[in-house]
């Protein structure tokens, strides 16, 4: 598993227990990410990295069956999370070859789940939000792997965390989710991202045909049609799609009863106590006063 992932597990453990073609590696993957913009994700500052969230995530599978599949490699090691081999991470070869955005990303094939689980939809929502979760707090950056850290000369694109760092950014936190999680193949560009109608399916047996779900204009009506792990994608101010997040649905708690999302994005959102959250990957509300939903394109459903 992700370094990440590797701590989330630990913790639970000592409270007594975490159309979409095949991208090829290679140039063309770091050429279609550099086409992706997000004018939120440019603005703002850190935030404290002692922030501690209202929210929750409430699963009904236990963490062995969710977490199973991190213990049989290449998942379970961070060093794997390309094709790269980790000592070549920070190479001149890598520097000209992707720039900014680091080591192409492994495709990982169907997870090796426990049969009475591995084709539940409900299983696959968790797994989702598993992976998704054990990543929360990590940095927002253009970068295409979690556990990529270059040095502060590095080609940077600047973004609201204000420096080079680990991290992700949107799509290549939904698209890490689900292909680690998974084995599912998203394309990493939002824009791409957010016109497919069909992804690859794990280990490259076929193919899952999307069902999109229109916005709509009553708040109500959208979350009661919404599942966990569906993706949202977001306008902007240009009203071109710049954004997605994951949606968190029946197994988020908050305080105050608000829908919650996963998504890695700038600073502008406050949680339940009014309190800013961090630029980040982090858990954040779906009001009807949001930009999440104010501007909301359209969603996704993978798992069905």
């Amino acid at each position: 598993m992700t370094k990440h992932l590797h701590g989330f597990v630990l913790g639970l453990l000592a409270i007594g227990l975490c159309s979409g073609a095949l991208i090829t590696p290679g140039a063309a993957l770091a050429q279609e990410a550099d086409q992706q913009t997000d004018d939120e994700q440019q603005t703002g500052a850190p935030a404290a990295v002692d922030y501690q969230s209202p929210y929750s995530i409430q699963y009904t599978f236990s963490p062995h069956k969710r977490m199973g599949p991190d213990k049989v490699a290449p998942r379970g090691k961070f060093e794997l999370e390309s094709y790269t081999p980790a000592e070549e991470w920070y190479s001149k070869a890598i520097r000209e070859k992707y720039g900014s955005w680091g080591p192409e990303p492994r495709y990982y094939s169907s997870p090796r789940a426990d049969d009475d689980v591995a084709n539940d939809p409900a299983w696959k929502r968790q797994r989702v939000l598993t992976v998704g979760e054990s990543l929360l707090g990590v940095p927002y950056q253009h970068h295409h792997i979690p556990d990529w850290d270059p040095p502060a000369d590095w080609p940077w694109k600047p973004v609201a965390w204000g420096k080079q760092s680990k991290g992700l950014d949107c799509s290549n936190f939904s698209s890490w989710v689900y292909n680690y999680g998974l084995g599912i193949k998203l394309l990493t560009n939002v824009h791409k991202q957010a016109a497919a109608t069909q992804v690859v399916a794990a280990d490259d047996m076929g193919v899952i045909l999307i069902k999109n779900i229109p916005a709509g204009s009553d708040f109500d009506a959208l979350c009661k049609s919404l599942v966990a792990g569906d993706l949202l994608y977001i306008k902007n101010k240009k009203g071109e799609i710049s954004h997605v997040i994951i949606w968190v649905g029946e197994y988020g708690r908050s305080p105050d009863g608000k829908p919650l999302v996963l998504d890695s994005t700038g600073s502008g959102h406050k949680d339940s106590n009014r309190k800013d959250i961090p630029v980040g990957i982090h858990l954040r509300p779906f009001t009807p006063d949001s930009w999440y939903f104010k501007s909301l394109s359209h969603a996704h459903r993978i798992i069905q």
